[in-house]
């Protein structure tokens, strides 16, 4: 399996066969991860876990999304991905979860940041999103770490365990990436 060096981690694709390690990675963050995204509400038992891979392992397949794992000491913490990818429209919906003990490292900006280059210098995304329950201030602060700005806030958007949220919109276009990547 290839990864790509993070500096204190790793990133590398998730697959099917990794269902065991991803269900221990949500197991160990489950309420953590669950406050603001459903990925742990999805991802209960061995065959969930299987299942959540394959869809994105699908995804991969027909270019609609992504699913790669931050791995530190060897060991799953958490990982980014597109949720949607629409090569004909040039718009992805990227996303995040990260276990309690990895938070607040910069791992998940470090991720991210590989996937969108990626995304929009090899595969052509014109936009990238990011969305987040507004009182989810660290994925907000990933996503002003990268540089996107705020589009906009869908009220009472999402329901999640019984609560609406408030869900924000933000995003970076290819030009702005580019330009923000050659300041650095």
């Amino acid at each position: 399996m290839y990864s790509i060096s993070l500096g204190d981690a790793e990133l590398g694709p998730l697959e099917p066969w990794h269902a065991e390690e991803f269900l221990a990675n949500i197991d160990r963050g489950r309420e953590f991860i669950g406050q603001y995204v459903g990925l742990p509400d999805l991802v209960t038992d061995l065959a969930s876990s299987r299942a959540y891979l394959q869809s994105y392992a699908d995804k991969a397949a027909s270019d609609t999304g992504r699913l790669h794992g931050i791995r530190r000491d060897g060991t799953l913490v958490g990982g980014v991905l597109f949720r949607t990818m629409d090569l004909m429209q040039g718009v992805a919906e990227a996303g995040c979860w990260l276990e309690p003990a990895a938070a607040g490292q910069g791992l998940v900006t470090k991720a991210a940041r590989v996937l969108i280059d990626w995304a929009i210098e090899e595969r052509g995304i014109h936009r990238v999103e990011w969305r987040a329950a507004s009182k989810n201030e660290a994925s907000i602060a990933v996503a002003r770490r990268l540089g996107m700005r705020r589009d906009g806030v869908l009220r009472e958007y999402t329901l999640h365990r019984g609560e609406r949220f408030d869900l924000e919109v933000w995003s970076v276009l290819a030009p702005e990436w580019r330009a923000q990547s050659t300041a650095e």
